[in-house]
C-alpha cells in the first residue's frame, strides 16, 4: 500500500468509506445519518492532517492525525482511522496505524491518545494494544452499539 497525503481530489474517496463506516455505527461516536458536508469537515476540517492510503490504484482507507487537545495538551496525538469493508482484514489498518505512528514522532508529537476505543471493536483494541499502547482508562456503558447495546470504550495512550 501507497501511504500519501491526501489532496481534494481524493476526498469524494473517503467520504465514501467514511460514510459506510459511520452508517454502520460500531466506531466513531457520531450521528449515523451525518451528512457528507459534516462527516468532510469532520475527517479533513482545520488542525487535521490527512493521508490515505492506495492499493492497486484505488483508496482503501485514510486516517487523520491532529494534536489531542489545544495549548499545554497539542503535544499529544490523536487519530482517526477509517478501511473500506471491502479491504477489510488485509492489514491496511494495521500499516496506516503504523505510518500514523511514525508520522507522529516526526511532526514531534510526544504521546498519543485515543480518547474513545469501541470496547466491542476487538481488532482496534488488539491491534493497539500489538503496537504499544495501553488502556489507560474504561469508560463503562458509554457508547451505544446498534447491535450490542450499551458498551464500554477505553482511553488509549503510548508515549512517543
Amino acid at each position: 500500500m501507497i501511504i500519501r497525503p491526501a489532496v481534494s481530489k481524493d476526498n469524494e474517496f473517503i467520504l465514501d468509506i467514511f460514510m459506510e463506516v459511520a452508517a454502520a455505527g460500531e466506531t466513531f461516536a457520531l450521528p449515523r445519518d451525518l451528512s457528507r458536508e459534516e462527516a468532510l469537515e469532520f475527517w479533513c476540517g482545520a488542525g487535521n492532517t490527512v493521508f490515505v492510503g492506495e492499493e492497486g490504484g484505488q483508496i482503501v482507507g485514510s486516517y487523520f492525525l491532529k494534536p489531542n487537545q489545544a495549548g499545554p495538551g497539542n503535544h499529544v496525538a490523536n487519530a482517526g482511522y477509517i478501511v473500506a469493508s471491502l479491504e477489510r482484514g488485509k492489514h491496511f489498518g494495521r500499516t496506516l496505524a503504523e505510518h500514523s505512528i511514525a508520522e507522529a514522532r516526526r511532526l514531534g508529537f510526544r504521546a498519543m491518545q485515543f480518547n474513545f476505543v469501541i470496547s466491542t471493536n476487538r481488532s482496534a483494541v488488539r491491534l493497539w494494544t500489538q503496537l504499544g499502547f495501553r488502556i489507560v482508562g474504561t469508560l463503562p456503558g458509554v457508547f451505544q452499539h446498534p447491535a450490542q447495546g450499551y458498551v464500554d470504550a477505553h482511553v488509549m495512550f503510548m508515549e512517543l
